[in-house]
């Protein structure tokens, strides 16, 4: 720096009031450490890193009001939540809702999963929906640590917004188990008449096919071999019932209503002898007082 023809090498001047101030670099503040910042030390976003933690958020509008949501948390549940296609006339929606997909209530975050679940399914649902829509319930398959709580369902119908309600036509419950119809019959005082005239049980898949078409509707495979189970095993009861009569003995009582002896039918019947195999239907036993 030059003044007047003259150099101050290394030195800066300021001018105040005439008043020549002098800085130098040991006027500067000093740090109070002398440790460097390394590069290393400072966690670094790579281009991929950056674009995965974009894809992890996601905001869904329920009502008037955005939420969002950790997708990332929620990704093997996903699928809880599909879209069916359409029945009728128009954009009737039918919304599958597969229970066997929930997340265990034993895992540690089971809170904060069901809270952007919740988010989820409700977003969703707005999205899915654009007149009137039904939902089929899928509980097959589903084991009581999956089964949502009461409260989540209930707030689940709480979040709907009043055109969702006006518009579900029908919530059809595929393989109700006895815990959901008991959970729903207790609580059929505390909701609205028309939403329990919505409700219907279907037992089987069969069923279920006369009432929606199931071209688009996804079907678990954990819920189609429940299905197939649940038939192979009441069709081995219905069996064994059958058998079990063919090759049933027929009883010394038995003979006598055959020969007419119902004298002695009564008799024996007021000793102490055990009819475990005897089966005899309200009209045969009226048809048997009445000849007596």
């Amino acid at each position: 720096m030059s003044l007047n023809g003259k150099s101050f090498p290394g030195r800066i001047f300021s001018v105040n009031s005439f008043v020549w101030k002098q800085l130098t670099c040991n006027d500067l503040p000093k740090p109070k450490t002398t440790e460097v910042i390394r590069k290393d030390s400072i966690t670094e976003y790579t281009a991929a890193e950056e674009k995965e933690d974009g894809r992890r958020w996601r905001m869904f509008r329920i009502g008037e009001q955005d939420h969002r949501v950790d997708m990332k948390a929620i990704e093997p549940y996903k699928k809880v939540i599909s879209h069916g296609g359409y029945y009728g006339d128009g954009l009737n929606a039918i919304v599958v809702f597969a229970v066997c997909f929930m997340p265990e209530s034993g895992q540690p975050n089971y809170r904060y999963l069901m809270d952007n679940l919740f988010k989820y399914v409700i977003g969703t649902l707005e999205l899915l929906v654009a007149e009137n829509y039904m939902i089929v319930y899928l509980n097959g398959a589903t084991t009581r640590r999956k089964m949502p709580s009461l409260g989540w369902l209930r707030k689940c119908y709480q979040q709907i917004d009043r055109r969702l309600r006006k518009n579900l036509k029908s919530l059809i419950i595929v393989h109700p188990s006895w815990f959901i119809r008991t959970l729903l019959a207790v609580t059929r005082p505390f909701i609205s008449s028309k939403f329990s005239q919505k409700i219907r049980y279907v037992f089987n898949l069969a069923e279920l096919a006369e009432l929606v078409p199931m071209e688009y509707v996804g079907i678990p495979e954990c819920i189609k071999q429940y299905e197939e189970e649940k038939f192979k095993k009441k069709q081995k009861r219905v069996d064994q019932e059958l058998n079990g009569k063919q090759d049933e003995p027929k009883s010394e009582q038995y003979n006598l209503l055959q020969k007419g002896c119902f004298s002695k039918f009564f008799e024996n019947a007021s000793k102490p002898i055990l009819c475990q195999n005897i089966k005899i239907q309200s009209e045969q036993l009226g048809r048997v007082v009445q000849a007596w």
